[in-house]
């Protein structure tokens, strides 16, 4: 990439905003590093999760200020695919059934994890993607509202990648 009389040599990944970007745009690695954090916040929090002097709205709220920013941090740079999107609702049902506890089942008189749809009704806030989603909206609206002072808008990419090739090196001109 050149810009102005300098150039900037290629790189396979880089940190942004404390998510690694590849090449290749796979955020795989990436969305396992970050449930893995999220794991382990919630691991940090569970005797308070798991303790029946809590209500269920104030477990939410646990869940919605100390995990889920940890998991979130940086989504706004993610492009997620149908795999990654799993991984978060998956991620996120996991989290919802551990603070809600188990379901005592009024037919067989046993206990019972929570089903998605249970799940949808306690926790009536967006799901997981969903908030990815807007938070990403909200990011190209910001990026779009820049000035054209700013970095941001003069990167423009000049000619095509040929599909599936990587190694290609795209010129990118600044304007």
């Amino acid at each position: 990439m050149k810009t102005d009389n300098s150039s900037i040599e290629r790189v396979e990944e880089f940190k942004y905003l404390g998510t690694t970007l590849t090449s290749q745009n796979s955020i795989q690695e990436e969305i396992k590093c970050i449930l893995k954090l999220g794991n382990a916040c919630y691991y940090s929090v569970q005797n308070h999760l798991s303790s029946r002097l809590l209500s269920k709205n104030l477990k939410i709220e646990i869940y919605r200020t100390i995990i889920l920013p940890v998991v979130l941090y940086g989504c706004e740079n993610w492009s997620l695919t149908l795999r990654e999107e799993r991984r978060l609702r998956v991620f996120e049902n996991r989290t919802l059934r551990r603070l809600f506890g188990p379901k005592r089942d009024e037919v067989t008189v046993e206990w019972r994890k929570l089903h998605k749809e249970e799940l949808r009704d306690l926790y009536s806030l967006p799901n997981i993607v969903r908030v990815v989603k807007s938070r990403r909206m909200r990011w190209a609206g910001h990026v779009a509202r820049m000035g054209e002072g700013r970095g941001v808008h003069r990167v423009q990419p000049e000619g095509k990648r040929p599909l599936g090739d990587s190694d290609v090196d795209e010129r990118i001109i600044l304007r």
